[in-house]
């Protein structure tokens, strides 16, 4: 079965940085499109990141570009976020995301991922 298990969340100063970390198992994750996206208390969820099978084409949202790199190990099945300049408006619970099905990225459903991990915190405090 799929499991997606993330760390590399806690709190941080505004201007700091965070690398998260998702680990895939029971899964192939170099085949499929991966994201990553946060929820704030009282919001909704929305997308951070999201890369391509291969690392190909990765992108990051307007809210984060800049500060935001989404990468992908297919040796250790494992996905990461690298924030910088981190902004107390980034505080949230972060998730890792895998697609249900093989292929290219199709933007932020949440819908398109089948796969959610349980979700690491990130306090950015001002």
């Amino acid at each position: 079965q799929v499991q997606l298990v993330e760390s590399g969340g806690g709190s941080v100063q505004a201007g700091g940085s965070l690398r998260l970390s998702c680990v895939v198992s029971g899964y192939t994750s170099s085949y499929y499109c991966m994201g990553w996206f946060r929820q704030a208390p009282g919001k909704e969820r929305e997308g951070v990141a999201r890369i391509n099978p291969g690392g190909s084409i990765p992108v990051c949202a307007d809210s984060v570009k800049g500060r935001c790199t989404i990468s992908h190990d297919n040796a250790k099945n494992t996905l990461y976020l690298q924030m910088d300049s981190l902004k107390p408006e980034d505080t949230g619970m972060y998730y890792c995301a895998a697609a249900g099905s093989r292929g290219y990225c199709v933007g932020f459903q949440s819908s398109f991922y089948s796969y959610w991990g349980q979700g690491t915190q990130v306090t950015v405090s001002s």
